[in-house]
């Protein structure tokens, strides 16, 4: 998927009050840190990975906007206010969103020495 198709896919998810006021730079931080969380999942033993697997670029989206979604109310547990409650799964992406992601694993490499 595409850089610009990508931020297509966060600012879909956006409520529409936001996709004015969120620069093309904004969502891409946010995809950023969303690559980096899906990444450090998948590969938990390789540092070398530095690409979204393209299984999981949805995912990166979905993320992303949850993350945007999000700002402002950070590690919120509990918030009830004229009818509306919110809360939140965990301080950082919820598990749920998570678990979708199967680690990789191998067999060690020997190493030459």
């Amino acid at each position: 998927m595409t850089e610009s198709e990508l931020i297509s896919y966060v600012r879909a998810y956006l409520p529409k009050n936001s996709k004015d006021r969120d620069t093309d730079a904004t969502v891409l931080v946010f995809l950023d840190i969303a690559a980096k969380k899906i990444i450090a999942r998948a590969y938990p033993y390789d540092n070398t990975v530095t690409a979204v697997p393209p299984q999981y670029e949805t995912l990166q989206a979905e993320i992303a906007a949850y993350l945007m979604n999000k700002r402002g109310a950070e590690g919120e547990t509990s918030h009830t206010e004229n009818g509306i409650t919110r809360q939140y799964q965990s301080a950082d992406v919820p598990s749920s969103m998570m678990n979708i992601i199967t680690p990789f694993v191998s067999i060690p490499k020997e190493s030459d020495s």
